[in-house]
């Protein structure tokens, strides 16, 4: 798959995911961990599937 995330949006998705996973432990709440793994999945690949129909790309050009 083509990289399609830049390092700020990774940087952001894993603080999210981090977010989610312990409220989720904090909660009880299970649909919280299955979106912060998505997140903490995603983050990690530096692709986004949701970006790919619409051609977003968040890497600057000395990421590329």
């Amino acid at each position: 798959m083509t990289k399609n995330m830049g390092k700020q949006d990774r940087n952001l998705r894993l603080i999210a995911a981090g977010l989610f996973i312990v409220a989720a432990w904090l909660t009880g709440a299970w649909w919280m961990s299955i979106v912060g793994l998505i997140l903490l999945a995603t983050a990690a690949m530096g692709t986004c599937p949701a970006y790919m129909p619409f051609k977003i790309d968040t890497r600057k050009p000395e990421e590329r």
